[in-house]
């Protein structure tokens, strides 16, 4: 009789049978969605560890990059700023660049600028530093308290040359009249004005 009925009425089987079968092929859909999402979430996991890892080094690596054009910036100022200072005949250059090396600033365009209002450029502020440090520039006149006294030639026009070391107590008599001649010619010299 069942069977008679399904003859019967076969368009009320059809949607069952369309229920039966799309709800056999959610429940296989969930069930390989269910054993491939094991490896999905691991593999999910792996990806992100590795995308970090990778930010992380990029991160290290801008870092060095930023640190490494800052050292190449101050190598660069300092630089610039020794030059200068030796353009100017600066004796004590590290003494004078000590003094000024907080002074400066780079401008967007990449020059060095003298911090303040009047953001003077690096050649004319540090030719007004020099100006008013004349002690930085090499002495004028050479001498003072510790001086050596130039090397002079006590052989001008002497064939056989005379060192000052070289005359002491006990010498032979050749040796002490040549000294004499020397010191003779030498002064007759002087009071010549020669």
């Amino acid at each position: 009789m069942s069977d008679q009925k399904s003859l019967e009425n076969p368009a009320e089987q059809e949607p069952a049978i369309r229920d039966v079968v799309r709800q056999t092929i959610q429940e296989f859909v969930q069930a390989e969605q269910s054993k491939a999402e094991p490896a999905y979430k691991a593999e999910l996991q792996e990806e992100r560890k590795r995308r970090e890892s990778l930010e992380g080094r990029l991160n290290q690596l801008v870092e060095e990059n930023r640190k490494a054009r800052a050292m190449a910036d101050e190598a660069d100022r300092n630089s610039q700023i020794r030059t200068e200072l030796q353009r100017l005949g600066v004796a004590k250059i590290e003494l004078a660049y000590r003094a000024v090396k907080d002074d400066f600033v780079r401008t967007e365009d990449g020059r060095l600028q003298a911090r303040g209002p009047e953001g003077k450029t690096l050649q004319d502020y540090l030719a007004g530093f020099v100006q008013e440090n004349p002690e930085l520039l090499p002495a004028r006149i050479p001498g003072g308290s510790g001086a050596q006294p130039p090397a002079r030639n006590v052989s001008q026009g002497i064939s056989g040359g005379i060192e000052l070391d070289k005359i002491k107590p006990g010498m032979s008599k050749e040796d002490n009249d040549r000294v004499r001649q020397e010191i003779a010619k030498l002064a007759s010299q002087m009071l010549r004005g020669m």
